[in-house]
């Protein structure tokens, strides 16, 4: 791997507030998204309807973020980004208590589409933020923070959600991460500083016209290629993992905290170094390892049969620590495409492609996927693994030419001075 020469510039205070504050924000979105997996097998169950259904459950929000990533990315750039920010939080949590009182699939189906506007707009915010409150090679350490919420949600998210489901019904999830997402939101009121800088590199084009720059420039269109790709993989596999656990390898519900639990301590433990080795190394070589490690593991993954606890443990372990090492190394590599003034944008199409993009990749698997009855076996699963694989070739593909992309943008500007966001000098 390619060695940079200076060491990443250290964090200031305001800094790692700033870190904190996105990580525990993206924990409740991430957690709102990934809590439908572990408790599919119950809403199946509960609401009494087939895989193609639970599907559209889960793409409706992947759908309405995508398109509202789409009609928010005009005016993204155009204000203070710490506005939208809770502008969209507060519609993402009112969508999130419609879904803990959902009493029937078409309630819960429309809750799902209300989360999904305002929730799936989020990320690319955050991304933004970081873009422009921290240096270059800053951001993989940030990103490797950030990425933990994923590993959160397993580690504390999913496992009480699991015990909540348990003890009440499947609603209880959804109103603890309301409850979650009040507090975090008065956080940003109170604490966090506007984030407006690009508001002076705006050329006074319209938001229409600013959408169509940011579209039809060719290198960003590379950067969307890559980041629709990404998810796709586990948007395959993730809407059945419990179903496929309790149905196929024969994981008592009862269990299913356990594997969750133990494969987000493993992922917390490895995000941090994934961030650093992604700041001090090239970014594609350790995106290259991870998809590796990711695509053999998914094809022993998906072809299990009855298999004892620690055996599905190790394998999820391992399935995540590639999936992640892929994530971190190409999210942090996709925020130095954009021009500083056309970041907002950008970061809310490249959001709405890959929520498009996951959607369709999860309704395809509920396509692939049948079930005869509730406690039937999932057929074809094995299939969705082959597709992933595919995805994961494709993927690396497209980051390598990516990273051929920034490497030129980063050499024609020269050295990369020592950073002085607007937070650090306002200390």
């Amino acid at each position: 791997m390619e060695h940079l020469s200076a060491p990443p510039p250290a964090f200031t205070g305001y800094q790692k507030f700033l870190i904190a504050v996105l990580a525990l924000l993206q924990f409740t979105v991430i957690l709102d998204f990934m809590v439908l997996s572990p408790l599919g097998d119950a809403l199946m169950k509960s609401l009494q309807i087939a895989p193609a259904r639970f599907s559209l459950v889960v793409s409706a929000y992947a759908f309405s973020a995508g398109a509202a990533g789409l009609l928010t990315a005009g005016f993204a750039d155009r204000f203070d980004r710490k506005k939208l920010l809770l502008f969209f939080y507060a519609g993402f949590t009112l969508g999130t208590l419609g879904c803990g009182l959902a009493t029937s699939y078409p309630l819960l189906l429309a809750a799902r589409v209300v989360a999904g506007l305002f929730g799936g707009v989020i990320g690319s915010i955050s991304l933004a933020i970081i873009a422009d409150e921290f240096a270059v090679h800053q951001r993989g350490r940030v990103m490797g923070v950030v990425q933990m919420a994923f590993a959160a949600s397993q580690v504390l998210g999913i496992p009480l959600s699991l015990y909540l489901a348990n003890r009440w019904d499947w609603h209880a999830p959804f109103l603890l991460i309301v409850g979650l997402a009040l507090v975090i939101g008065a956080a940003v009121w109170l604490r966090m500083r506007p984030v407006d800088g690009h508001l002076r590199l705006q050329t006074g084009t319209n938001a229409f016209a600013h959408l169509w720059h940011t579209v039809s420039t060719p290198s960003y269109q590379t950067g969307f290629l890559a980041i629709a790709f990404l998810a796709v993989g586990g948007f395959l596999l993730m809407p059945f993992g419990s179903a496929f656990l309790i149905n196929n390898v024969h994981i008592p519900p009862a269990q299913l905290p356990l594997i969750y639990l133990c494969t987000g301590c493993a992922s917390l433990l490895i995000m941090p170094v994934i961030g650093r080795l992604s700041d001090r190394f090239s970014k594609f070589h350790l995106f290259t390892a991870g998809s590796v490690l990711a695509l053999i593991t998914v094809l022993i993954y998906t072809h299990i049969g009855p298999t004892p606890l620690w055996q599905v443990v190790a394998l999820n372990v391992v399935m995540f620590m590639g999936i992640m090492s892929r994530m971190v190394p190409a999210t942090a590599l996709n925020t130095s495409v954009p021009e500083p003034q056309d970041r907002g944008a950008y970061m809310s199409v490249t959001a709405s492609l890959q929520q498009v993009s996951g959607g369709l990749a999860a309704v395809g698997a509920g396509l692939v996927v049948t079930q005869a009855t509730s406690h039937s076996p999932l057929v074809h699963y094995n299939w969705l693994g082959y597709m992933a694989c595919v995805v994961f070739v494709g993927c690396m593909l497209l980051v390598y030419r990516v990273s051929r992309l920034v490497d030129r943008k980063q050499a024609a500007a020269g050295p990369v001075p020592a950073p002085a966001p607007v937070a650090a000098l306002a200390e």
